[in-house]
């Protein structure tokens, strides 16, 4: 009894740890000719205030690209609705499952579509959740975007994969930006720039599982780096892997962390650039070889279930991204390059009835830059979310 409470917990904790999973007790259920069908999501109102420079963006959430220094105007209130969203979720008579899910916090507000798939037997098609991607480590976050260092991607891409029991394998739209050495001033990130090319997908495989009081992950993936200017061209392989663990110590406290590590895959590492994925691999001035980006990073935290709907979450986060070589080669205008982002986060959440939930979070936001230049910044965010 013990150990299927254990296990209870640590599955609630691991959906909660992003809060964006509509509660799927809520939704909306019906059937028709068979087909069982259910309609969730959620409303949510997010605010932010900024002691430092505005570093917020859609959802209220902290942004890295703000901090390359501490030059900006101080004091900062936002707040909006767009990390509201509606899903559909149908099964068949035959058993595939199909989902639908969009929020609003594309361009202009409009709607953005998070997940499209469908599933039978294991196969899925469509796109939901990178393969390479858990939350088992996560700390819950009224932050959208979360703590750095996170486990993978955290996001969703287009891809194909294939589950039996605990391991997932899959293919996946790859994703592998690189720094290119233009020289002179100005921009040099090429982020699917026409150079730039995908010829393959990322292959990914993931073994995800509990045991006890225990949940785990890791996963590995491998995808190619490549650019083809027409004139030169040159590609490696660069890959990026991840261990995840969550561990209740009682039935109200449970500790929780990730660790990833990444050579020509820094896509895949969490808030490692600006605000995202940093890039994975630099143009050799000498030869114009691809050389790859090497980076670590990693995720720590607590969370103690108060009783009543309370509860208190702490977490830490960081990323390091290793420029060393680049600078050897002497690749140019890199300086502003973020080698290293943190956070801090702690918040206190209520659930006063079933499907709302109310909290408030403070965050302490951390960058430094390749050139030693650095910045920070304090934030108080409010989240008031309705579940359907």
């Amino acid at each position: 009894m013990q150990s299927n409470k254990l296990r209870m917990a640590i599955r609630a904790t691991a959906a909660a740890a992003v809060l964006g999973v509509s509660a799927q007790a809520g939704a909306i259920s019906f059937e028709t000719g068979g087909y069982e069908t259910s309609i969730y999501g959620y409303a949510r109102f997010n605010a932010s205030y900024d002691f430092d420079n505005d570093n917020s963006l859609s959802t209220r959430s902290g942004s890295y690209a703000n901090l390359a220094n501490d030059s900006g105007v101080d004091g900062h209130f936002g707040a909006d609705a767009v990390q509201s969203r509606i899903g559909i979720l149908t099964t068949t008579p035959q058993g595939v499952k199909i989902n639908v899910e969009g929020d609003f916090r594309g361009a202009g507000n409009t709607i953005r579509l998070r997940h499209a798939y469908g599933e039978y037997n294991g196969v899925l098609m469509g796109q939901t959740w990178s393969n390479f991607t858990s939350f088992v480590g996560n700390t819950s976050t009224l932050d959208f975007d979360s703590l750095p260092g996170a486990a993978g991607l955290q996001s969703r891409s287009a891809q194909v994969r294939y589950t039996s029991g605990p391991l997932s394998l899959s293919l996946e739209q790859p994703s592998g930006d690189y720094f290119e050495n233009v020289g002179g001033a100005g921009p040099n990130q090429v982020l699917n720039s026409a150079s730039s090319k995908d010829s393959f997908p990322a292959v990914t495989a993931r073994l995800q599982d509990s045991a006890g009081g225990l949940s785990y992950a890791a996963a590995v993936l491998a995808h190619q780096v490549e650019y083809d200017t027409g004139a030169t061209d040159d590609s490696f392989i660069g890959f990026a892997t991840f261990g995840s663990l969550k561990m209740a110590l009682t039935d109200m406290i449970t500790i929780q962390g990730s660790l990833t590590y990444t050579d020509g895959a820094n896509s895949y590492l969490y808030r490692s650039g600006d605000n995202f994925g940093a890039a994975s691999a630099y143009s050799n001035p000498a030869n114009a070889d691809l050389e790859s980006v090497s980076g670590y990073g990693g995720q720590v935290g607590a969370g103690i279930n108060l009783g009543g709907g309370r509860s208190i979450n702490i977490g830490y986060g960081m990323v390091e991204v290793d420029w060393d070589d680049a600078e050897s080669d002497g690749v140019v205008n890199i300086g502003g390059q973020s080698e290293n982002n943190s956070a801090i986060m702690t918040n206190y959440q209520w659930t006063p009835i079933e499907n709302v939930m109310m909290g408030v979070e403070y965050q302490f936001l951390k960058r430094e830059n390749v050139d030693g230049s650095d910045g920070d910044g304090s934030r108080i965010l409010f989240a008031g979310q309705y579940n359907f």
